[in-house]
């Protein structure tokens, strides 16, 4: 699984460099997604600024993946393409993770809140 970490003082951004999160590579994305992480504190923004597609798996992925950074950290997501867009309205997840439009919007936002993009 394709994916990169950078660290910007309090928040780290990961990107996705697959055009799907699916069942064929669920697994691997929420190992991946931990060892990029785990060496990191604060929140996390998961750039899906690539991926064209998301099933149900992958929503999983995400989710475990929120989870796996614990109580006091956040999972933010940025970049979503109009597909997995519709997933996460479809599934409400839109409530559940803050979305940006992306990964810029979403770093900017935690320097000026008035900034912030849903």
């Amino acid at each position: 699984m394709n994916m990169s970490f950078e660290s910007r003082s309090m928040i780290g951004i990961l990107k996705v460099d697959e055009n799907r999160i699916d069942a064929s590579v669920a697994i691997a994305f929420k190992d991946r997604f931990r060892d990029l992480v785990s060496g990191s504190s604060g929140d996390v923004i998961l750039d899906l600024a690539r991926v064209d597609f998301i099933d149900s798996s992958g929503l999983g992925a995400i989710v475990a993946a929120r989870k796996l950074l614990g109580g006091d950290r956040k999972l933010e997501l940025a970049g979503l393409t109009p597909a997995v867009d519709k997933v996460m309205t479809l599934t409400r997840m839109h409530t559940v993770f803050p979305i940006h439009a992306d990964a810029e919007a979403a770093a900017a936002a935690r320097i000026d809140p008035a900034q912030a993009s849903t």
